[in-house]
């Protein structure tokens, strides 16, 4: 295209004597195909810069790779196509509405089911069911050892089958058990419906993370992640919301509130489990179908959804979309050390929250609210929840330093908490007590940079699966203990509990602190080996390693 727009100009320049009008009308075309020239070179300049697959021993590399494991979308992958930004940004605002939204609703579904327990028991469940607070304890347990041991076996399950295919599986499946706890009758009943629910909820919020994986890079995926969970507030608020209005059907054909609010609420996310097969696709380039004649993209599109992730992060072709993982491959992700420091994040970071989420209902009926005033007085928090959490996934688009915009929550949870633990009004003052509690539950929650940290720095499909899974696992162990941090004895207070979430958000800043420097301290290593290679040897490497992974001594861990 360049040398075509040159030639042009040669034939203006050399065209012999013209007449004013002439040459005033050969000097803008001669203007506007230098404009088109630099634009070009710039553009390819621009593409170049970010394309590690400029270098033809990489680009060789890994159209190898991406053959060899059958790759779905290796067909469009080409090394040296270009493309215009603002092709880009329109294409990223298609896959928002396309690929983002979709997730929205599909974790809207997740959390009406599994967050609406906290409604339900300001109407009086447990009474109704004779459980006492260990009981509620011992159920949310349940509920999270079933969710925590599912993780893994559901990641393995949703590679083999698809995310597309096992997703919509899920939502349908768990909204029926969540409708049968409309005929609850006793604990058992309550322990039983709460380890299936957790068991088939297991592991979804990895399975879609790898499923927005497909179509976004690593710097896109936090602020979409961000608004995955801005949808839990939304629907914490909804659910309080609609909660206000159905637990008013109390005596209704015979019936509890609680009783109809799980019952409707679980026909709302069963919709969307079966809309959610329409909703979903396998890849980029596997859009036409039955229910998509027409597909997602034009044959272009698709090739630059495919080519702007794989130059984000080539290890996204290792695997096909339906290739199941073996057991060498999940050992070798389970083993993986250096997402250690993330999982630790996981097991410590939500640890307030979950506790006094669990229990804000609770604790506001305890400090004698109504049933209907309780659930409205949920609403703040969420509200502040939603906006901390996009400001701060903003920010880590444009601050390149993970670690810095995790140290938001400990700055803000610490002196919060500690009025919790140490403050003697607390129960004089019930409404200083919402008020530091909802502050503290709407604070800044980091889950979404977190997450797309675990995945940028697994640097392959085998390892961003099982990773994904695990450090999902480590944050249900979290809320494990968590959960049971408030006990009977303790009651109202929870002085002592509060004690000990002071402690989990003190510990936080040496956690961060020394997650940084593990970072840094393995790409120094990795510098030093590959900064001692010649360039026959740097390119003999990349042909030939055995590393795999983010074992590869050309990958940098972000921090």
């Amino acid at each position: 295209m360049v040398k075509s727009e040159e030639d042009k100009l040669s034939q203006i320049e050399v065209g012999g004597e013209q007449s004013s009008d002439t040459f005033d009308s050969d000097n803008e075309k001669k203007a506007a195909i230098t404009t088109d020239i630099e634009s070009t070179i710039s553009l390819s300049s621009s593409a170049d810069s970010k394309n590690p697959f400029i270098d033809p021993v990489v680009a060789e590399y890994y159209r190898g790779v991406y053959e060899k494991a059958k790759y779905e979308c290796r067909g469009v992958f080409d090394p040296d196509f270009n493309w215009d930004p603002k092709e880009e940004k329109a294409l990223v605002r298609k896959l928002d509405f396309r690929v983002a939204l979709t997730a929205c609703v599909m974790f809207a579904a997740l959390q009406i089911d599994r967050g609406n327990l906290s409604q339900a028991v300001t109407d009086n469940m447990l009474k109704d069911l004779g459980l006492t607070t260990n009981q509620y304890n011992n159920g949310n347990t349940i509920f999270y050892v079933s969710f925590l041991l599912a993780e893994l076996p559901s990641q393995i399950i949703s590679k083999a089958l698809g995310p597309d295919v096992f997703i919509p599986i899920q939502i349908c499946t768990w909204s029926i058990v969540a409708m049968s706890q409309g005929a609850l009758k006793g604990a058992a009943s309550f322990y039983v419906t709460r380890a299936l629910i957790g068991a088939i909820e297991g592991g979804f919020i990895a399975d879609l993370v790898l499923w927005l994986s497909y179509f976004y890079t690593s710097k896109e995926l936090p602020i979409r992640l961000s608004w995955f969970w801005t949808t839990l507030s939304l629907v914490s608020i909804s659910i309080s919301l609609a909660a206000f209005g159905i637990l008013r059907l109390r005596g209704h054909l015979g019936l509890e509130g609680w009783r109809w609010l799980f019952i409707l609420e679980g026909a709302i996310t069963l919709t969307i489990g079966i809309s959610s097969f329409y909703l979903m696709v396998p890849s980029a380039v596997q859009t036409k179908s039955r229910l998509h004649p027409k597909g997602w993209f034009t044959d272009r599109e698709a090739k630059i959804v495919v080519n702007r992730v794989l130059r984000d992060d080539p290890s996204k072709g290792d695997m096909h979309n339906r290739q199941p993982l073996t057991p060498r491959m999940i050992w070798k992700s389970l083993t993986d050390y250096d997402l250690i420091p993330l999982y630790i994040i996981g097991l410590l970071a939500y640890a307030p929250t979950s506790t006094l989420g669990a229990y804000q209902t609770l604790n506001l009926r305890q400090l004698g609210f109504s049933t209907f005033d309780t659930n409205l007085l949920t609403i703040p928090a969420d509200a502040l929840h939603i906006i901390l959490l996009l400001f701060i996934t903003w920010l880590s688009e444009r601050v390149n330093n993970r670690i810095l915009i995790c140290y938001f929550l400990p700055l803000y949870s610490v002196p919060l908490v500690a009025i919790l633990a140490f403050w003697d009004g607390t129960l004089k003052n019930v409404w200083g007590t919402w008020a530091v509690t909802s502050l503290v539950l709407g604070g800044p929650y980091i889950h979404a940079i977190v997450v797309a940290w675990v995945s940028t720095n697994s640097n392959s499909i085998r390892s961003r699966s099982v990773a994904s899974a695990v450090y999902n696992m480590s944050v249900q162990l979290g809320s494990i203990y968590a959960k049971n941090i408030f006990r009977e004895d303790d009651k109202p207070l929870y002085r002592r509990g509060n004690r000990q979430l002071f402690a989990l958000a003190v510990i936080m800043f040496p956690v961060f602190f020394l997650t940084k420097f593990y970072y840094k301290w393995r790409n120094s290593q990795r510098d030093k080996k590959w900064n001692a290679f010649t360039q026959e040897e740097r390119e003999d490497y990349i042909r030939n390693t055995k590393d795999e992974g983010n074992k590869r001594l050309d990958f940098r861990f972000i921090h």
